[in-house]
């Protein structure tokens, strides 16, 4: 178990922890570490528990050494020095004990355990002693056809929604060109309406023209009558003076 934050905390607050820690750690499933350590060894390292660790990113110059240390405005905490944090004895612990352990644990375990995981998912499981073996070929036939089975589920619903779409879309488009054979008609009609009033409105025209021009020719032909006959009475009295002059 790890304290973070031991540079905010003294050394005799982090003693007082350790029991409290250890007590409520008793309740959760941790993975114990072998200790290759003589039972002193053991004992002092148990009797350092929790560790108290800190870190840094940071070299500074301390004396004439260049170390990893947290630069405060109250001073500096060395990383490797064990009168500040436990980051040695957890070095120590971790590299030089458990690490082969530790390797060892991820290999045959958690490795073993996601690979079984993963069979399991894709249908590879393991049998009892009293079953029968299964084949490799077979479960693999069963995948691939239950792949297969459901590829062409997918096909088929793609198919259908395609076709679906396809209908709506023709339906759309007689939809629209039924408007427009509607809306053409209606037009049609205006325009034939209209051209039937501008004919009417024409021949209407096209009458008072005759009419007018009937008119026209009926006064022309009064007005040379009345000038023919008034040439005639003048030269009827012009002969009459003549004939009384010889008398």
């Amino acid at each position: 178990m790890l304290v973070g934050d031991d540079d905010s905390e003294g050394h005799c607050r982090v003693r007082v922890w350790g029991p409290r820690d250890q007590q409520q750690l008793g309740c959760v499933t941790l993975s114990a570490f072998p200790l290759q350590f003589s039972a002193f060894v053991c004992l002092w390292f148990q009797a350092h528990l929790p560790f108290a660790v800190i870190g840094s990113t940071e070299e500074l110059k301390i004396g004439n050494k260049m170390m990893r240390a947290r630069q405060y405005p109250w001073g500096t905490v060395q990383v490797e020095n064990e009168a500040h944090c436990d980051f040695v004895k957890l070095r120590e612990m971790l590299i030089r004990v458990n690490m082969e352990d530790l390797r060892e644990q991820t290999h045959t375990r958690h490795y073993e355990l996601y690979r079984r995981c993963k069979l399991e998912e894709m249908g590879f499981k393991d049998t009892d002693p009293d079953s029968k073996p299964f084949s490799l070929q077979e479960t693999y036939e069963a995948k691939r056809n239950e792949f297969l089975g459901e590829l062409q589920k997918k096909e088929e619903e793609m198919r259908q929604m395609f076709v679906q779409r396809v209908k709506e879309k023709e339906a759309e488009l007689k939809e629209a060109e039924k408007e427009l054979h509607e809306k053409f008609d209606r037009l049609k009609k205006l325009h034939q309406d209209e051209k039937k009033k501008l004919e009417d409105k024409k021949k209407s025209l096209d009458d008072e023209v005759n009419a007018f021009k009937q008119r026209k020719t009926a006064a022309e032909l009064l007005q040379s009558q009345g000038s023919q006959a008034g040439g005639s009475q003048t030269l009827k009295r012009d002969k009459e003076k003549k004939n009384l002059g010889f008398l």
